[in-house]
């Protein structure tokens, strides 16, 4: 790791993980007040949160990769990944919501359901953001795996620390202080699985110039 990437990678850590935390901090705190909530209430208000969430850590992101990709679009990847994490939590949300049609269904298909929901949230934000991605960087698809990977990771951190402290009876403010610190560390692991899959990414420094304007086509294209 040379200089270049290892001052990425000293940035990328601290600043996504913040990011992430801060994002997560409203879905944490609307999870905790809606939990005895009705669909109708809860559903809405979180996937509202998880767009937010999305908006803040895709800025953090943004801030960080401008330093290596000039032309990056900053409304743009802000603007996938708000949208990525929007859809991500109406995917993880999905299974609670249709409990009601789905319990009687065979073991088998609520497992093959589960399975396919849970591969799609873990490449929504980092297929989205390949969209803004492959106009700059070769072989952009790659991302799509970092991210997947450090959401896992960061996703069974979270559930690891947190599901054995979360118990019937507590206070809202002992509930909402379990899921920050989870989600702390949840933020810390996708920021560096996802930072130091950035630095594999970036070598050789193929970056394009900024992109052209709209209805040019990118000259030469850009692998995967």
């Amino acid at each position: 790791m040379d200089r270049e990437d290892g001052a990425l990678l000293s940035r990328w850590i601290p600043v996504v993980a913040l990011a992430e935390l801060a994002g997560f901090a409203l879905p944490a705190v609307v999870g905790a007040g809606t939990v005895d909530a009705p669909v109708a209430v809860s559903f809405p208000a979180l996937l509202a949160a998880g767009a937010l969430e999305g908006a803040v850590l895709g800025a953090g992101q943004a801030g960080v990769l401008r330093r290596r990709l000039p032309g990056l679009s900053v409304s743009r990847w802000v603007g996938l990944t708000a949208g990525a994490a929007t859809a991500a939590y109406a995917l993880g949300l999905m299974p609670s919501a249709t409990a009601p049609v789905t319990a009687g269904w065979p073991a088998v298909l609520r497992g093959l359901l589960l399975g396919v929901v849970g591969v799609l949230v873990l490449v929504s934000i980092g297929g989205a953001q390949w969209l803004e991605l492959r106009r700059h960087v070769d072989h952009a698809a790659r991302w799509v795996g970092v991210t997947a990977l450090g959401w896992l990771l960061g996703l069974a951190t979270f559930l690891a620390v947190a599901t054995p402290l979360w118990r019937p009876g507590q206070s809202m403010a002992v509930t909402v202080l379990v899921g920050l610190g989870a989600g702390a560390l949840m933020a810390l692991v996708m920021a560096t699985v996802t930072g130091i899959g950035l630095v594999r990414l970036l070598p050789g420094g193929t970056i394009a110039p900024p992109p052209p304007g709209p209805g040019t086509p990118v000259g030469g294209g850009r692998a995967g």
